[in-house]
């Protein structure tokens, strides 16, 4: 496609112009020279009216003191003529066959930029970030994007101030060792308690049958002694009462009491036992909730990882008007660097190739105030218009070998001081390409 330029401009009578022709260089860095109000401004100015239209038409375009109206001539690299003479400074376009057109076929191969980079240069970061990423067709999926990704950042922060705390509560909690798990129940131990006494009370009625037993035997044995009709049947008395001891002796033999001691213990230290499992209990639901937020965080952090790699991967599948050029949360990165990171010559070169990809049939940009840019960077900036096959058309205040022509009161002027147009100013009718 080709890139349209500005091969010739012829200008009379516009704010601090009096008369100044120049032919730019097609591809690299035009510098227009000279001290502080002399007019070089004024060049740049005229050149943004003649081919913007009214909107940047200035709001004093005629030369004070002047009695005659401002011509502007224009002659673009493909072939079409770009005028404005008058009372009214009416535009004229002609392309190369001779036929007329207006501001609407000018905006068709000249972008908004390229006549005022300075303000893209000096808009926000976002918006500069927003200009690229709508002119590669993705601005409006790193929207959506951008938006999920500060709605999980921040859920992901609340989640993650909430986990630290938890797990900060839990951690000043007191553990006990040694203590059940749950919370005993003091009807319970008493309960276990009364079958310890009821089993201990059968075991006592068993040892009573004993000495019950026994003292009926010594009565028996009396009785015998007292009196020998009974004999007889006293015997068999004293035989069955000697089988029934032989067993319960048997059963009374290996009885062994349980102690309640431990029980008692428990049931008098239930309520600092409990208090002690309520401790524990506590830590765990503590630990867990820290535990619960902390897998929720890093669920949020896997969803941010997501969105960035699918910004990434939607990034890498478009193309960039410049090589190592990205858009990183909303803002411009050109090796690794942000806007304001960026050297003088990188902001121009990105701001330049950006511009251009808005309207890549415009292979020209203009440039005011250059004097804030070193010569060395100035010079690596024209290399870089050169390579790329761009012109710029810039002011400076200087006086040096690197301006390619110098301003002085209004007029052009070679490197020998030698004025560039004519100072006569010719009829209305006479207006002609290069002739003042």
């Amino acid at each position: 496609m080709e890139k349209i330029k500005i091969n010739s401009l012829e200008l009379e009578n516009v704010k601090r112009v009096k008369a100044v022709k120049l032919e730019p260089t097609a591809n690299g860095l035009t510098v227009v020279g000279g001290k502080n109000n002399q007019g070089k401004t004024s060049v740049l100015d005229a050149i943004t009216w003649a081919l913007g239209g009214e909107k940047y038409k200035p709001s004093q375009p005629e030369r004070e003191g002047s009695m005659i109206p401002p011509k502007l001539h224009i002659e673009l690299s493909n072939g079409f003529v770009v005028e404005r003479s008058g009372k009214n400074s009416a535009l004229k376009v002609l392309d190369p066959t001779g036929s007329k057109g207006g501001q609407k076929l000018l905006d068709s191969f000249i972008g908004t930029f390229a006549l005022d980079l300075p303000k893209f240069m000096n808009s926000t970061t976002k918006d500069k970030a927003n200009t690229l990423l709508q002119i590669i067709g993705v601005g409006d999926q790193l929207t959506i994007f951008d938006k999920q990704e500060s709605e999980l950042y921040s859920r992901r922060t609340e989640i993650g101030r909430i986990a630290d705390q938890k797990k900060k509560y839990a951690d000043e909690m007191v553990q006990w060792d040694g203590v059940p798990d749950e919370i005993v129940s003091a009807s319970e131990l008493i309960q276990q308690q009364q079958e310890i006494l009821a089993r201990n009370g059968h075991n006592q009625e068993l040892r009573n049958q004993v000495k019950n037993l026994e003292a009926q035997k010594t009565l028996i044995e009396q009785r015998i002694e007292e009196t020998t009709r009974a004999l007889s049947e006293m015997q068999r008395q004293l035989t069955d009462l000697i089988n029934k001891l032989v067993i319960a002796n048997t059963n009374a033999k290996d009885l062994q009491d349980e102690s309640t001691a431990e029980l008692e213990a428990s049931i008098a230290n239930i309520d600092s036992t409990n208090a002690k499992v309520r401790d524990n209990l506590n830590k765990q639901r503590a630990q867990a909730e820290a535990e619960e937020y902390k897998l929720q965080y890093e669920s949020l952090t896997e969803k941010i990882e997501a969105i960035r790699k699918a910004r990434i991967e939607l990034l890498n599948g478009v193309e960039m008007p410049f090589d190592n050029l990205s858009v990183d949360n909303g803002e411009l990165v050109y090796k690794g660097q942000k806007w304001d990171n960026m050297s003088g010559s990188d902001q121009l070169k990105v701001a330049t190739a950006i511009v251009r990809k808005i309207n890549p049939q415009c292979g020209f940009v203009l440039l005011d105030k250059l004097e804030q840019m070193d010569i060395d960077t100035m010079n690596e900036f024209g290399k870089w218009l050169e390579q790329e096959g761009l012109q710029a058309i810039a002011t400076r205040v200087s006086t040096g070998d690197e301006c390619s022509i110098f301003i002085e009161d209004g007029y052009s002027v070679d490197k020998l001081g030698n004025k560039t147009a004519d100072t006569e100013i010719k009829p209305a009718g006479a207006w002609k390409a290069g002739t003042f």
